[in-house]
């Protein structure tokens, strides 16, 4: 009888520039979708809590000036660390640049909607519900798992999602986090896009 023999499985590091961008835009489009479905399902088991009054629109204007407000000041305090905090303790291990650097605006804005609706329906939509903006904002940060490397980036990501679940509360609709979390993701995916590299 034949014997199999089976090679131990062995970790390697991450190198990002091995990294196939296709196959990391692939990964995310994934990833949101398992959160679309982890959203709909948790939110399913929440009575209370109804799938469609979470996008309902309510007091005119309002959750546009919370989400494009909240994104401004979000905008203007990272372009602000970038400047003046060493570029080691933002580095996000280059994932969001082999992301973002070869797509075109098209994409770039239909992959932010789509991580902005997506996240948001779970961690605002479903997770917020049960758990309030302080832990859900922590397993907010901890799926960011490229930052947390950095307490400075880890920090900054808690920061900006306890924000996005303040506005969902004091707007009343989830579309005030969405609206800011797409703006953000957006200025920050055009600002890597189109911003000329480095010559050194």
């Amino acid at each position: 009888m034949k014997k199999w023999k089976f090679k131990k499985p062995q970790l390697q590091p991450l190198d990002i520039n091995n990294l196939d961008p296709r196959l990391l835009l692939i990964n995310v489009y994934f990833t949101q979708l398992l959160c679309l479905l982890l959203a709909i399902i948790l939110i399913l088991f929440q009575r209370d809590n109804p799938l469609l009054g979470l996008f309902l629109w309510t007091n005119g204007w309002q959750p546009v000036y919370w989400g494009v407000g909240l994104a401004v000041a979000v905008i203007a305090a990272d372009l602000l660390l970038t400047r003046w905090v060493p570029e080691e303790m933002s580095d996000d291990g280059g994932i969001n640049e082999k992301l973002f650097r070869t797509l075109p605006l098209w994409h770039i804005i239909a992959l932010c909607f789509v991580v902005s609706v997506c996240e948001e329906l779970l961690f605002r939509g479903a997770l917020q519900h049960w758990f309030g903006p302080y832990w859900t904002s922590i397993l907010f940060a901890l799926i960011h798992v490229r930052y947390l490397r950095h307490w400075l980036m880890t920090g900054l990501v808690f920061s900006i999602s306890y924000a996005l679940g303040w506005i969902y509360i004091q707007a009343g609709t989830l579309w005030a986090p969405i609206i800011a979390h797409f703006v953000i993701d957006l200025v920050m995916g055009c600002i890597i896009r189109y911003q000329k590299k480095d010559s050194r």
